[in-house]
C-alpha cells in the first residue's frame, strides 16, 4: 500500500471518524490548504479545527466511508460517502435528528510526506434535499 493511500485513510479514519485533532500535525502539512464538501476554504491546522468541529457540532456519530481510492506519486483521488445524524445548524437547517447521507470526491495533494492541499467536492444537492424535506 502507497504512503499516499495510508495518510488518506488516516485522515478519514482517525481524524474524522474520531474526531481526533492529535492526529493533524503527523497527517497534515503545517500549510495545509483545504476546500471542504460543505463549500468552506481554510488555511493551516487551525482553520481545518474549525472546519472538523463545525461538521461535528452539527452532525452526530459523523462518518467518512470510503469506497475508493486511487493515487499515484503525490497525488490521490478518493470517493467517500459522508454521514451523521443532523443534531445542529448545517447549511442554515437547524437539527432535525435525520441520519443524513451523501457522496463526495477529493483530490489530495501531498508534499513532505504529508497531505499538503485537499479539494472536496460533495454533492450538495442531495445534502440540501434531505435538510429540508419535511415529513408526512
Amino acid at each position: 500500500m502507497s504512503t499516499e493511500i495510508e495518510l488518506v485513510q488516516l485522515f478519514y479514519e482517525v481524524i474524522w471518524n474520531r474526531h481526533d485533532k492529535s492526529a493533524i500535525p503527523s497527517v497534515l502539512h503545517e500549510a495545509f490548504r483545504f476546500r471542504g464538501s460543505l463549500g468552506d476554504e481554510k488555511q493551516d491546522h487551525d482553520g481545518f479545527s474549525g472546519y472538523l468541529d463545525m461538521v461535528h457540532n452539527a452532525l452526530k456519530d459523523y462518518k467518512c466511508v470510503i469506497n475508493e481510492i486511487v493515487s499515484e506519486p503525490s497525488k490521490a483521488f478518493a470517493k467517500m460517502e459522508f454521514t451523521g445524524i443532523h443534531k445542529g445548524n448545517l447549511m442554515g437547517a437547524p437539527g432535525t435528528g435525520k441520519r443524513l447521507s451523501w457522496n463526495g470526491a477529493a483530490l489530495f495533494h501531498f508534499r513532505d510526506g504529508k497531505i499538503y492541499d485537499l479539494w472536496v467536492l460533495g454533492d450538495l444537492k442531495s445534502l440540501e434535499s434531505q435538510l429540508h424535506k419535511r415529513s408526512i
